[in-house]
């Protein structure tokens, strides 16, 4: 793994919104009445997630997203900036509030409700008055919590400036041919690859695309299709504790590796590392580790 002495440049575009998580015993079923043993609440969201990892990560990270003009609104802004991350092109909506999500998380397990509010309000014409940031960029990373149209507008952006883009295809919405081919990397959960790329089996889909599609389960394991054979990579502790951004933390040591120049196993086993390491605390941002962390072992 080589981290060379340049900073990356990465601009993130996506969600950012409040984690308000109950801790219960059971998953509540239709028509039940649980008591939760605790609540908590964290900062999330994909978009900011990404933004948070890749900026501990050494990264230079541009944050491009929408917030409600109230309190959670700024909660997130200060959170931000306090993790080095420019916040300068996000924009407040003030006829829509802060983005949430509320979770229900017991015995490893969780269930989960977004509410997107003004992550939706973002535009490509929010993308486009950012756009002398892509002109220096060394990659873009995007998710699916926010519109389909901001997607399809910073994958053509990117094309058009010559950049690298990785998506993390979550929450699992189709991919146009367009968007897949002007794309870098692509990573997906394991089973969520049919809403994706269509009804076909897992390693037809991924020989479609070597070295390209990247394919997550819970267990920290990721597969690959590198041009010849299949790849599979795993790490994990005895139980891995909280599962929550671990698909963010994974996308964001991959972007980090791949800006420094290092090859696909490389950066799939640094995304690996990076991703273990946030299964150690509560919450998408809690556990993200810092770059000495992760080179300290």
């Amino acid at each position: 793994m080589n981290i060379t002495s340049e900073q990356p440049k990465i601009i993130v575009i996506g969600s950012s919104s409040i984690d308000l998580v109950l801790n219960t015993a059971n998953l509540p079923q239709p028509n039940e009445t649980v008591m939760a043993e605790k609540s908590e609440s964290f900062f999330g969201g994909k978009g900011a997630n990404q933004a948070v990892a890749t900026s501990r990560l050494g990264a230079s990270t541009y944050f491009i997203g929408a917030v409600g003009m109230d309190p959670f609104g700024q909660q997130i802004l200060r959170n931000l900036v306090d993790e080095g991350v420019n916040v300068g092109y996000v924009v407040e909506i003030e006829e829509a509030a802060t983005g949430t999500a509320y979770v229900v998380a017991a015995k490893g397990v969780n269930s989960i409700v977004v509410v997107p509010a003004s992550n939706y309000c973002l535009e490509p014409q929010h993308v486009a008055e950012a756009e002398k940031f892509f002109t220096t960029a060394d990659l873009v990373l995007i998710q699916l919590e926010i519109p389909m149209d901001v997607v399809e507008y910073t994958a053509e952006l990117v094309k058009n400036n010559g950049k690298k883009m990785g998506i993390y295809a979550s929450p699992a919405k189709p991919l146009s041919v367009e968007i897949i081919e002007n794309s870098s990397f692509i990573v997906a959960k394991s089973n969520e690859l049919s809403i994706i790329f269509g009804d076909e089996p897992r390693e037809q889909i991924l020989r479609k695309y070597p070295n390209k599609l990247f394919v997550r389960d819970d267990t920290n394991s990721t597969t690959y299709f590198n041009g010849t054979e299949m790849k599979y990579y795993r790490n994990d502790h005895d139980s891995v504790l909280h599962k929550m951004g671990m698909g963010d933390a994974f996308t964001s040591g991959f972007a980090v590796a791949l800006c420094h120049g290092n090859s696909i196993d490389d950066c799939v086993k640094f995304g690996n590392d990076v991703s273990l390491k946030v299964t150690k605390n509560r919450g998408s941002q809690s556990g993200l580790p810092y770059l000495k962390d992760i080179i300290a072992g």
